[in-house]
């Protein structure tokens, strides 16, 4: 096994792997090494049966594909490719919530409702649809023809999500470079169309299209979904919860609900409130569901739900040997998970019909037939109980408490309890002062190739150091989270003085007699939506574009394809964006060149790539600093 040391909590649980025979990542990695350096390159191409082909970075052997293609093209057709990947993946996602909720308002889906009646309504407000006179469903319906347009519309016209989120200087932007997006299925039928032999091979056109891409990211997928989720579910507000694998109780049927979508997972916490005496008639205490991944996110930011695992995490809460369903949807599952769960009890059980795993357990979960197969799922973990309610198991101590839930809307309601007429005044003033010298958005994954150096805790701490607000979604608010960073505590341990002051005074505000923690949990991968909102809503306010902001942002341990096309959406607004490890995109200079330095001349953002966490740290807090010259602050 790699001799790599992880923190306390991860590690004993890779130690018992290795005292019980049982293989995890940390070996296949070991296997994998050295791992291939034309991949790590991006400088082999696939794309048709001459090859495969690949060029020697050295100079000494072949300089282009069968083809003729460079390795400029080579490499941003791959990382286009990638983009398509990661942008499917959410589109796929908010498509799935949006035709769900069609089916709720059409009687086809009776086990969910409109739960935020106030968040519908805004966003028919800013649509533009008419609401005098109508009820809500009559409302809904529209704003559903609306989502659903951004999937088949033919005309050209601007994706409907894309006007609804994006300021007026990204859009204007974007019309000059030509990048502005219809139809989110469009766009990713041309990237794929254009990525095959034989087609672009101008690789400033190719990052171009993987600009457009992340933008079909961004809106027909990140806000959409979140939209979606919130009017169904509920808009997160801030609320307390525990974080780390030791929330699996010994004595209880412990049901892991890992993925990225709630329709799933609000259903089976629903079903566990239930069957709480079903599964106390078979010896148990109850049922204690526990979130995995970033449907963890969405059930602990409305539910109180204990944060159990983040990605990396989700083979090895088996090694407790109590978990007694790992029950997934879509995106993040290692299908290694299963051999780990043979070893014990467990039943690994997917749900989709495009998800499946060999040896698991398959329940399809369709909205028609929620609460059957919730129930049933529910039942079958109950079952699983029952094998193992006198066995031992190992679950490692070492919860840590923290607060989640901050949507914008949470925010401004703090805000508003300062300044009711103007909220995002406090804000400005405070950066102005410099007491909130910036602010940072960590998201994405752990890697196990990183996990080892505490790359996210590092430069979280640095951050906090130098007054600069942390705002995190996804696997990486699971580090936080584990990491005490979400615990008031951390503003005294962690945070500069003029920082400390701000959230102090915000906890305050807020009635909780104690500061805010100065990471805030703004919810799962889609939720990265929530930043942008933020930070267009602190750029219209200033008066300025978004890529002028003293803010950046960091996905610190780069696992997906989700998060380069979150990533380049960013890049797309204005950002700069921290990368570990670097993409593979190092073969090509053009590539390099582009993203590093000739993004910002066309949208203001470029690419940072460090994988040393304090000189990331460094590399972020000197460009806050020439974002604050420059506005004069």
């Amino acid at each position: 096994m790699l001799q790599r040391s992880y923190d306390r909590v991860t590690q004993s649980l890779f130690d018992r792997a290795q005292s019980l025979g049982i293989e995890t990542g940390i070996d296949r990695l070991g296997r994998q090494e050295p791992q291939c350096g034309f991949g790590q390159l991006g400088s082999c191409c696939r794309m048709c049966y001459m090859g495969p082909c690949r060029i020697d970075p050295f100079g000494e052997g072949a300089q282009t594909g069968v083809c003729g293609a460079t390795v400029d093209t080579i490499v941003c057709r791959n990382l286009l490719r990638e983009e398509v990947g990661g942008a499917a993946s959410h589109v796929g996602h908010a498509r799935h919530v949006v035709l769900t909720f069609k089916k709720m308002l059409e009687g086809k889906a009776p086990g969910y409702h409109i739960t935020d009646r106030g968040k519908l309504l805004e966003i028919a407000d800013r649509l533009g649809i008419e609401r005098d006179g109508r009820s809500d469903e009559d409302i809904a319906s529209e704003v559903v023809e609306r989502a659903l347009e951004d999937f088949t519309r033919q005309d050209g016209g601007m994706l409907n999500w894309l006007r609804l989120h994006a300021p007026e200087k990204a859009i204007e932007k974007w019309q000059r470079l030509g990048i502005v997006v219809s139809n989110a299925h469009n766009e990713i039928e041309e990237a794929m169309h254009r990525t095959s032999m034989g087609n672009d091979a101008d690789p400033v056109n190719l990052l171009l299209a993987a600009l457009k891409i992340g933008l079909v990211d961004g809106y027909a997928g990140l806000h959409m979904a979140t939209d979606f989720q919130d009017i169904m579910f509920g808009t997160p507000q801030v609320r307390k919860i525990e974080a780390s694998p030791a929330v699996l109780e010994k004595n209880m049927v412990n049901i892991a609900m890992h993925g990225h979508n709630p329709l799933l997972s609000e259903k089976i916490l629903e079903w566990a409130g239930r069957l709480e005496e079903d599964a106390k008639k078979e010896g148990a205490e109850g049922i204690n569901v526990v979130g995995v991944c970033c449907t963890g996110n969405e059930l602990t930011m409305r539910h109180n739900v204990p944060m159990a695992a983040h990605n990396l995490q989700s083979e090895l809460i088996m090694l407790t040997g109590a978990v007694d369903a790992m029950v997934v949807d879509i995106q993040c599952i290692w299908p290694g998970s299963e051999k780990v769960a043979e070893c014990f009890h467990t039943k690994v059980i997917t749900t989709e019909p495009f998800v499946k795993i060999p040896g698991a357990m398959h329940i399809d979960f369709e909205p028609e037939n929620a609460d059957e197969r919730a129930e049933k799922i529910v039942r079958e973990a109950i079952d699983a109980f029952t094998k193992r309610k006198d066995k031992e198991v190992f679950i490692p101590e070492g919860k840590a408490t923290g607060l989640v839930g901050f949507s914008v809307e949470a925010i401004l309601d703090v805000l508003k309890r300062i300044n009711p007429e103007d909220p995002l005044m406090p804000v400005i003033d405070n950066i102005k002062s410099g007491n909130i010298f910036g602010a940072v958005g960590f998201a994405g994954c752990p890697s196990i190739k990183m996990r080892h150096t505490n790359m996210t805790e590092i430069m979280v701490k640095e951050m906090l150091k130098n007054n600069i607000l942390v705002v995190t979604t996804g696997c990486t608010a699971h580090i936080c989270a584990q990491a005490g960073l979400m615990n008031t505590d951390a503003t005294e341990l962690y945070c500069g003085e003029g920082l400390k002051s701000v959230l102090h005074a915000l906890g305050d505000a807020a009635g909780l007699g104690a500061p805010l923690p100065p990471v805030w949990h703004m919810g799962s991968c889609v939720d990265n939506s929530r930043i942008a909102t933020l930070l267009g809503a602190l750029a219209d306010r200033l008066g300025v574009d978004i890529s002028e902001l003293p803010v950046a942002g960091s996905a610190p341990e780069l696992v997906q394809e989700k998060a380069v096309s979150i990533g380049t959406w960013l890049l797309a607004l204005g950002l700069m964006v921290h990368i570990a490890p670097h993409p593979r995109i190092m073969g090509s200079p053009v590539a390099v060149k582009v993203l590093t330095e000739g993004l910002k001349d066309l949208t203001g953002g470029y690419a940072f790539v460090e994988l040393d966490p304090l000189k990331a740290a460094e590399g972020i807090v000197q460009h806050i600093k020439d974002r604050r010259k420059a506005l004069g602050i």
